[in-house]
């Protein structure tokens, strides 16, 4: 006997992330394919097998954990860990797994190579605050960095990296170009004291925004996922062509009337302002549909806009198809995307839930999942 434990569905599209890919790759020069908190809910090994098969060389996962689970699913191109190791133990893991730690401080710099050998170096990628102010060296950092090195017989300075804060708002250029400025000169005083590495500071918006920030290595990571992550500003036709991966449905458990005047849901905050039709989706909250969406956004059922009707419950979320024919219990209503010309896309999901695609995709990605190529 099979048991669901789950109504909600997550179909994700390998052949839309390798389309997506290989766009980005046609406009840069190696693009590291970004694929952490489990390639942003769309499936650490899936994603990362469809990129490799795609040509993808270098991916970038958030933890050392995820490095091995790579390591383990048989990737054996280089892996970078964006949080870096953080523990003596996850630095030998680096070492034996042939892990590309990121490093932000000359103290991670030490343990780290406290666990190599001088026959197994680690290779690092050294991580810098350009003006995200959160973790990294900073210029003033430069030369304590040059005076340590050659002492830490056990460190290969591999990358040296940095991250932009705002390269999707086009209206703050100004800041993006300043941190590519400040970015400059951090590789060429690097490269000046006898330092060889890629470098490598440019994300999805930088890459499709800003090509003189490509350098010799590319991060994508939300375009790879079919979010233009210039969406809504006078950049949005640079990231034409991208295609969303993830489709989200749900059954309709029911379809019933609700009279003009009656209301529906918890606190009864919506009134049906004509006889209706409403239709009840089998989700909520619990299935990581925020309780946000109250009232806002739409579902597709039968190709046709649905708007949502009241409270999201924990497992139920009421929409009107009131002028939709024909749909009865077992539909199925898309949450996100689905087979229809007008299906709800990621940036419009985000707006609706009040929060950014990557948020919709990382929580709606915890739900099982399925693939098609």
């Amino acid at each position: 006997m099979t048991i669901s434990y789950n109504n909600i569905s997550v179909r994700i599209h390998l052949d839309r992330i390798r389309d997506n890919f290989t766009l980005l790759r046609n406009l840069a020069t190696q693009p590291i394919g970004v694929i952490k908190s489990d390639a942003y809910g769309h499936g650490l090994l899936p994603v990362a097998n469809t990129l490799a098969a795609a040509g993808a060389r270098t991916l970038a996962v958030g933890t050392v954990g995820e490095a091995v689970k790579l390591r383990k699913g048989g990737f054996d191109g280089r892996v970078i860990a964006l949080l870096g190791a953080l523990t003596p133990e996850e630095a030998c893991t680096c070492r034996i797994g042939h892990i590309v730690p990121f490093v932000f401080s000359l103290e991670h710099l030490r343990m780290i190579s406290d666990a190599a050998t001088d026959e197994a170096p680690i290779p690092v990628a050294l991580k810098f605050d350009t003006g995200m102010a959160r973790l990294g060296f900073s210029e003033a950092d430069i030369p304590a960095i040059l005076e340590a090195l050659p002492s830490l017989s056990g460190i290969k300075v591999s990358i040296v990296a940095s991250h932009f804060a705002v390269s999707d708002e086009p209206e703050k250029e100004d800041y993006t170009r300043e941190q590519h400025a400040t970015f400059s000169r951090i590789i060429a005083a690097l490269r000046t004291a006898g330092q060889s590495f890629e470098a490598t500071i440019a994300n999805s918006a930088g890459l499709l925004a800003y090509p003189e920030t490509h350098h010799e290595l590319q991060r994508p990571g939300i375009a790879l996922y079919g979010a233009n992550p210039l969406h809504g500003t006078a950049n949005e036709h640079l990231g034409a062509g991208l295609h969303p991966a993830m489709d989200v449905g749900t059954p309709i458990l029911q379809v019933h009337d609700l009279p003009k005047g009656k209301t529906i849901s918890y606190g009864r905050t919506f009134t049906a302002p004509r006889d209706m039709r409403v239709a009840i989706a089998s989700v909520g909250y619990a299935d990581a549909f925020s309780r946000g969406l109250s009232n806002k956004g739409t579902m597709i059922v039968n190709g046709q806009r649905a708007p949502i009707a009241g409270r999201v419950c924990m497992q139920m979320t009421a929409v009107d198809v009131t002028d939709i024919p024909k749909v009865s219990s077992g539909d199925t209503a898309w949450i996100l995307g689905g087979p229809c010309e007008n299906p709800v896309t990621p940036e419009e999901l985000a707006a609706a839930w009040g929060t950014i695609t990557y948020e919709v995709f990382c929580l709606l990605g915890l739900n099982p999942k399925t693939f098609s190529s």
